[in-house]
């Protein structure tokens, strides 16, 4: 997705769900360097989805700014701040390899 990179996002990964998953077929994962950042590069990523139809993605903890949820049915995206995402560990839980720095 072009405006996580626009937006420097670091550590994008990408998971293929289809066959593992019935509630999407993507997920992916980014990381932003402080709440705002968080909060930024979410707030791009719904008025892209918006602009481009898919206005009704849903989005959960905006407010607080450690970790974004934006679901928009086939790809859900998963925004973190750096220490939520390495607690969290999404990555292990699906059993992908993190990208490279995104333990650091």
């Amino acid at each position: 997705m072009g405006v996580l990179e626009d937006d420097k996002a670091e550590d994008i990964l990408s998971i293929d769900l289809r066959g593992k998953s019935s509630v999407t077929d993507f997920m992916m994962i980014a990381s932003g360097r402080s709440h705002r950042h968080v909060g930024a590069i979410a707030d791009h990523v719904l008025r892209k989805l918006k602009e481009t139809g898919m206005g009704k993605a849903r989005a959960e903890g905006l407010e607080a700014g450690d970790w974004v949820l934006i679901d928009a049915g086939d790809v859900v995206l998963h925004i973190f701040r750096p220490e939520v995402r390495t607690f969290y560990n999404l990555e292990r839980m699906w059993s992908v390899e993190p990208p490279q720095g995104a333990d650091s």
